[in-house]
């Protein structure tokens, strides 16, 4: 009785701090929501395009380890639709297998037919993706630079189509929208496709085109070559170097231009280890970025929307945070209920917040209309997506964690196994990534939502009981997923690298 009336007061105040965080990002999904579809247009009218002569281009093709892939990536690159004189191809190869022989066959390949192409391989791999990228640009020939990971197939008229929207001279660079090459491969592609279409079809578009800051995603984009080194250039202390160049080269005056009308499609992990590390990479990058330009940020001349919009842009996964704060509390709040019978009807208000869980079910939806989807039937899909995301919350931990204990992680890219048809088959390819130790606490976590909505039952507050039930299938979806693959291979492998 003594301990429940010492909590009572700060567990109703924390709870209704965290609803009220809550809304705040749930009312922004909604305000972007709205922005993207007003700005609808602008996602497929192309630039209008060049009257002037065309500037000289470098692509740079960023590898590392890619046995599967890389020779794909490279036709695709030496197929561009530009004038040869003024296109300049960079193979920036990093890789310690046998791809540096790969490649090297490919790049003679394609110089024997007149293409300007150079094989350039570092031995030391500093800086990583970055410092691969620096280097490249120290030798680069082009005004400006085009950038394709190893996974990415542009079309060939990708140049002629982005160029135009460097509109005038403070553009520092444009990005292209991803498509998918594995949408339909599985669950998992699938559900990626939702949350990518998402990010690409709203909330570039909405950022984009009401003045608010973006950024480069990494690949399937443009930059001015001035820009990178106004911008300081590539720096490789953050896991998201695109996301730290984008923010520096904003806070220095520049702009930027999306061109959603230009799909590049991709391969989407088929590996949920390999998932789990890119989404452990984007948020510890996201999170960097954040401690190292809010302050910087809300202290410049922008206005103060664009410093709010930054902001929430940038701590995008406290949403995982957030999911993580209620799974604890929720216990406090029914432990509470059962000595305080009408304590939860006034905070019943904030437990219908709750449903605001759902609205990137409504952001998915949004999306997909967007891109001119039929998305009615895959409404169930959709509504796991919500489900599945807070699945990834103590992968989001372990970055913040990392992060606050200062230890050093190195740039772990993305395998990919060309993979592009259902029939395709990787499960004993090389570049499989290992179970992380977390997916342990993902279980454990599950259990105690299991018992907070056993819990939630049996004191006959249902609400709590269902989003508890629904914090676990998110968690067992994850970690369950995760293990099923890892340990029951069932396919041959496809040993063959990707060429077209």
């Amino acid at each position: 009785m003594d301990f429940l009336n010492f909590i009572l007061a700060p567990v109703v105040i924390i709870y209704v701090i965290l609803m009220s965080i809550l809304f705040l990002y749930i009312f922004n999904l909604f305000y972007l929501a709205i922005l993207g579809w007003r700005k609808r247009k602008n996602l497929m009218i192309p630039a209008i395009p060049m009257k002037s002569r065309w500037p000289r281009v470098t692509v740079q093709l960023p590898i590392y380890n890619e046995w599967y892939v890389s020779t794909r990536l490279i036709n695709s690159a030496a197929m561009l639709d530009y004038p040869r004189e003024l296109l300049e191809i960079q193979v920036l190869d990093d890789s310690t297998d046998e791809t540096v022989l790969l490649i090297a066959e490919k790049v003679k390949e394609w110089k024997a037919q007149g293409i300007n192409i150079a094989h350039i391989h570092r031995a030391d791999r500093v800086g990583y993706k970055a410092g691969a990228l620096a280097h490249g640009l120290d030798l680069a020939q082009g005004e400006f630079v085009a950038i394709f990971d190893a996974d990415f197939l542009p079309h060939p008229d990708f140049l002629r189509r982005v160029l135009p929207h460097f509109d005038h001279n403070r553009v520092a660079f444009v990005q292209a929208r991803w498509g998918h090459l594995n949408r339909d491969y599985s669950w998992l592609t699938l559900l990626q496709s939702f949350s990518l279409d998402t990010h690409f079809a709203i909330d570039q578009l909405a950022r984009a085109n009401t003045d608010y800051i973006f950024n480069f995603n990494g690949t399937a984009g443009v930059w001015r070559k001035l820009a990178i080194i106004d911008s300081g250039g590539w720096q490789a202390d953050t896991l998201t170097e695109d996301m730290d160049l984008s923010y520096r080269a904003f806070l220095r005056g520049w702009s930027a231009r999306y061109a959603g009308e230009v799909e590049v499609p991709a391969e989407l992990p088929v590996s949920f280890t390999a998932y789990r590390r890119q989404q452990y990479r984007w948020a510890r990058g996201s999170l960097e970025c954040a401690i190292r330009y809010i302050p910087t940020i809300w202290n410049s001349q922008f206005s103060f929307a664009r410093k709010l919009q930054a902001t929430l842009h940038l701590t995008g996964y406290a949403l995982h945070f957030l999911t993580l704060a209620l799974i604890f509390l929720y216990p406090l709040l029914l432990m509470l209920a059962v000595q305080y019978p009408t304590l939860l009807e006034p905070v019943g208000i904030g437990l219908l917040l709750n449903f605001l869980v759902f609205a990137p079910a409504f952001y998915f939806i949004v999306a997909q209309q967007l891109l001119r989807r039929r998305w009615f039937f895959s409404l169930p899909l959709i509504f796991l997506m919500s489900i599945f995301s807070s699945g990834l919350a103590v992968n989001t931990l372990s970055a913040a964690l990392q992060i606050l204990q200062r230890r050093v992680i190195p740039f772990e890219r993305t395998p990919k196994y060309g993979i592009t048809r259902r029939t395709q088959h990787w499960d004993h390819s090389r570049y499989r990534v290992k179970v992380d130790w977390v997916i342990f606490f993902e279980i454990l976590l599950a259990i105690y939502n299991l018992w907070t909505a056993w819990f939630g039952w049996r004191t006959g507050h249902f609400l709590i009981m269902i989003y508890a039930f629904l914090f676990a299938v998110g968690l067992i979806f994850v970690s369950g997923s995760t293990l099923l693959q890892s340990f029951s291979p069932r396919f041959k492998p496809d040993p063959q690298p990707a060429t077209d």
